[in-house]
């Protein structure tokens, strides 16, 4: 079995009124005092003390990323509520945040430093899912694999409407303040580790990184540990659309696996294609046309995810989550996407849109 690990972002905000809070620090001291988790599971800060992270152990088998997740949100849901924030699954904040001025002086003030506005008000989260791989040479081939299929990753993942208490029209706007920073979208292929390392160390040396550990492709070979790490998806409303992301995920990498055993190398992708699909998908999620990248041209975006369903049957089926994951895309067709579900709740005010979300992001025990 190929091991899978998640991390998902959330937002603290105040229970009332789903205006962002600073609290992160005293959020993680205390859930550090009050709060086990399953072994290798942990929570982190994140790039604004707003914002908070929950990362999963390695897990192996579906029923442990349930463990895990819903250990990570219930815990830090109730380190939260001990500082009276509440922790919301939204890739963009649903209401309006005041600006700050955070000056920190640490790794995060040089990503303040080097980009300026565009990382001012950012409070974007995603849901990152890692899968293991044996080496670097095989993960940089697995994420040219890989290309094609993170449009409807993301598509299916669509969590964050608004902007500024605003509805953008897009599934995903988190994915539209991403694209802002320099190399974002699909990675471009790569022939090998050397090619891939000698490509992130240019844009160091052009100044648009902070460091070798930061890029914005929305998959890479991790920087710390064994693994892909693809970071298409919005943070997840629910758990269930977190371990959904995770199995399309790691059946997506063991096919990739499978195909580079027989000798099959990834075909490279125009770019400006692949950037049209990525874009396609956040403005439209499953709700409209989609792009197949390999094709280069539109075709339904229930086409593209039957033709993933099709692409990783072999690995779903040898993983035993073949049958859970048509569940869970069959729950998500029927009751939509985060975004969808954050536009009904909108119908009924703002306040609907945080008890909806609040409901959502911390499952009942």
């Amino acid at each position: 079995m190929t091991g899978i690990g998640i991390e998902e972002e959330f937002l603290l905000v105040d229970p009332r009124t789903g205006v962002s809070c600073p609290r992160a620090e005293a959020v993680l001291e205390r859930h550090r005092i009050c709060c086990p988790l399953p072994e290798g599971a942990a929570v982190h800060r994140e790039l604004r003390p707003t914002q908070i992270e929950a990362a999963t152990g390695v897990c192996e088998t579906a029923d442990e990323l349930y463990e895990h997740l819903t250990a990570g949100r219930r815990t830090l849901a109730e380190a939260a509520a001990g500082e009276d924030c509440a922790i919301l699954a939204s890739g963009t904040p649903p209401r309006p945040s005041p600006e700050r001025d955070y000056g920190a002086d640490d790794r995060f003030g040089k990503v303040d430093a080097l980009y300026a506005g565009v990382v001012k008000a950012y409070e974007a989260c995603g849901c990152h899912v890692h899968v293991g791989v044996p080496d670097r040479e095989t993960a940089v081939a697995v994420v040219n694999h890989l290309g094609e299929w993170l449009p409807t990753l993301l598509a299916l993942s669509g969590n964050s409407p608004f902007e500024g208490g605003r509805d953008t029209g897009y599934e995903s706007w988190r994915m539209v303040e991403q694209s802002r920073f320099p190399g974002s979208g699909v990675a471009p292929y790569f022939t090998d580790a050397a090619a891939y390392e000698e490509q992130v160390g240019r844009l160091v040396d052009c100044g648009v990184l902070v460091d070798e550990h930061q890029t914005f492709w929305l998959a890479r070979p991790s920087a710390r540990w064994p693994t892909v790490e693809v970071r298409a998806a919005d943070t997840a409303s629910t758990v269930d659309e977190a371990v959904l992301q995770g199995l399309l995920t790691r059946a997506l990498v063991r096919t990739a696996l499978a195909d580079l055993d027989r000798g099959v190398e990834a075909t490279p992708l125009d770019p400006q294609i692949t950037a049209a699909a990525v874009w396609s998908a956040a403005r439209h999620g499953l709700s409209g046309p989609a792009i197949d990248p390999a094709a280069g041209k539109p075709v339904p975006v229930g086409d593209r995810v039957a033709t993933l369903l099709a692409h990783t049957k072999e690995a779903l089926e040898e993983t035993g989550d073949a049958e859970l994951v048509r569940t869970l895309l069959g729950q998500l067709e029927r009751e939509g996407t985060g975004a969808e579900r954050q536009r009904r709740a909108a119908a009924d005010g703002e306040v609907a849109v945080l008890r909806m979300l609040t409901e959502e992001t911390v499952p009942h025990a």
